[in-house]
């Protein structure tokens, strides 16, 4: 029996139900509902262009509804569907599979509410989430979604396992994840990354690449190029021989961050052999293979560069999110959108080629850096290709004297990378790795990172789609809490305060923005020592209590111990 009424939860920008209702009977009577409010998505263009759709064809559109309670939502007369939908539910931020799985708990106990005596309740989750065996690869089940258990409690059973099929449903694009460089964007992010490419663009024919290429790379000596090794700790994740899970050594689930698109394209490029992870734990060294978070664009250049799409003397544009370990630091961030540049010419081309392309990028960072300093100000921001020892590459430095004399030194915001790191006959090849959301901060004098990654509506709305305007926070005076920890250090094993950083931030949810270290303590008589540190928390767009960031203090202590292998005093 077909179904009469379908009920769509959980939608975002609407192009599930605009595209469903296009292969649908026109009998069947459709309800979608999302659980933002209709004013929160006046920004967004596709969105609007959906909800137009399904206003021409009658279909009924509920705002501000929350899947849990899907009762609430609908009247008693208003119920009795024979299909809910709900594409790729997550509880946003990062959330982890606890809360996942609460939510699809109480989700499924809210459809019992509303869904007819014979009705179906659809979910699509991302490879492995289930936890079931037709997930390829299954997950561990303690860190899978449980979707079966959760179920269970709403009185439904597992009856069919299916593939989504996004071809079935053209148009259809999951919202889940914060897309910044899309073209419906109005992110900030995107709007420098598209007066940077349009700046460099007037003197080079452009080429932008959609690369399907992995945010994963596989470990070894070689897998990062020989000028950033050194300089990228990375986001490790361990492949087992059964391949049952990917995870951070902390326990955070990431496979399904492979879904991220990178970039908006003209081309397409070939796929990375790392994906072949099956095949290569069963090669790893001790059946095991490290896999890593991609600390940079720079790790897929060899792709690139062998695409049968490559033209020599173009610009080749890829723009995509990165992720490295870094310190707890104002201007350092462990995730941010990195746009790489690659060019190749002639060897003989180079003399000419090489400065033309320095002079324009100068050019085009300055203008993006000063275009929110008021006429007659004091403060600047200068440009600087610092060249490195081995005389063939740069760092570019910005200094910036618009937050304050206390952020006056030089920021690193990208690289120019020129000697022979990809080996070719004919040809030579400049990368230039600009860090997006640090120029971002620059240009519109954002002082906090973590803004930038923002659910809260607020923040968009304070920029004009195409402009670089002055940012002002509505976040006032956020009260910060300070905690102090000591412990004493294992003499067998060095201390990495990398490591103590990476773990303040999964803890408290990078709620916690300064690291300082205090004291060092050698008790006279066993020599053993303790270390002292303080940690800050506060918070740029949300409430923090007292509470809330003491409870985080105390599972800080038990995690380090955990993990660092140290005893807290």
């Amino acid at each position: 029996m077909l179904p009469r009424r379908l009920l769509l939860v959980g939608e975002g920008n609407f192009s599930f139900a605009a595209s469903l209702i296009d292969g649908l009977d026109p009998s069947v009577s459709v309800t979608a509902t999302g659980f933002q409010h209709r004013a929160a998505l006046e920004g967004d263009p596709v969105a609007l262009e959906n909800l137009k759709r399904l206003r021409e064809r009658g279909v009924e559109v509920r705002f501000g509804v929350d899947c849990t309670q899907l009762s609430h939502a609908l009247p008693a007369d208003d119920r009795d569907f024979d299909r809910i939908y709900f594409n790729f539910p997550h509880c946003g931020r990062k959330a982890g599979v606890a809360k996942n799985r609460e939510l699809l708990a109480k989700f499924f106990q809210s459809c019992a509410d509303v869904l007819a005596k014979a009705g179906e309740v659809h979910v699509t989750l991302c490879r492995g989430q289930g936890g079931t065996p037709a997930d390829k690869p299954q997950r561990e089940w303690h860190n899978s979604w449980q979707v079966v258990a959760m179920a269970a409690l709403g009185g439904f059973i597992l009856s069919d396992v299916c593939p989504f099929s996004c071809e079935a449903v053209p148009g259809y694009k999951c919202t889940g994840y914060r897309r910044f460089l899309e073209a419906s964007s109005c992110h900030p992010i995107r709007t420098i990354n598209e007066k940077l490419i349009a700046e460099l663009g007037k003197t080079f024919p452009l080429k932008r690449l959609k690369c399907p290429l992995p945010l994963l790379s596989r470990g070894g000596p070689s897998v990062f190029l020989p000028a950033t090794c050194d300089l990228l700790p990375t986001f490790w994740i361990r492949l087992h021989e059964d391949n049952s899970c990917s995870e951070f050594q902390n326990g955070e689930i990431t496979q399904e961050m492979e879904e991220i698109p990178v970039s908006v394209s003209e081309c397409t490029l070939p796929e990375s052999p790392v994906r072949d992870g099956c095949k290569g734990a069963q090669e790893g060294i001790c059946g095991r293979v490290k896999l890593g978070l991609r600390p940079s664009l720079l790790v897929h250049v060899e792709a690139v560069i062998h695409s049968p799409d490559f033209l020599p003397a173009s610009l080749h544009v890829l723009s995509g999110p990165v992720f490295r370990k870094c310190h707890i630091l104002p201007f350092m961030m462990p995730a941010f959108h990195e746009t790489l540049f690659i060019l190749g010419f002639d060897n003989n081309m180079k003399e000419s080629c090489l400065p033309s392309l320095l002079g324009h990028l100068k050019d085009a960072l300055g203008n993006l850096l000063t275009q929110t300093l008021q006429e007659g100000s004091s403060l600047g921001t200068s440009v600087e290709f610092v060249l490195q020892p081995n005389g063939k590459d740069y760092i570019i430095h910005v200094k910036s004297l618009n937050f304050g004399p206390d952020c006056a030194e030089n920021l690193i915001i990208g690289s120019i990378l020129t000697s022979k790191i990809v080996k070719h006959k004919h040809q030579c090849f400049v990368f230039v790795s600009i860090n997006l959301d640090l120029l971002v901060m620059l240009a519109y004098g954002i002082s906090d990172w973590r803004i930038l990654w923002t659910f809260d509506n607020r923040f968009l709305k304070r920029f004009a789609p195409g402009k670089i305007e002055h940012f002002k926070s509505y976040s006032l005076y956020p009260p910060c809490y300070v905690h102090d920890v000591s412990f004493w250090v294992d003499e067998k094993k060095a201390f990495d305060e990398l490591e103590f950083h990476t773990v303040a931030r999964a803890v408290s949810q990078d709620t916690v923005v300064s690291v300082q270290y205090r004291d060092r303590f050698q008790h006279p008589e066993t020599r053993q020592v303790s270390l002292c540190y303080r940690l800050t928390y506060q918070t740029c767009d949300k409430a923090l209590t007292p509470q809330l960031a003491a409870a985080m203090q105390s599972q800080f202590r038990k995690e380090i111990q955990r993990q660092l292998h140290v005893s807290p005093r």
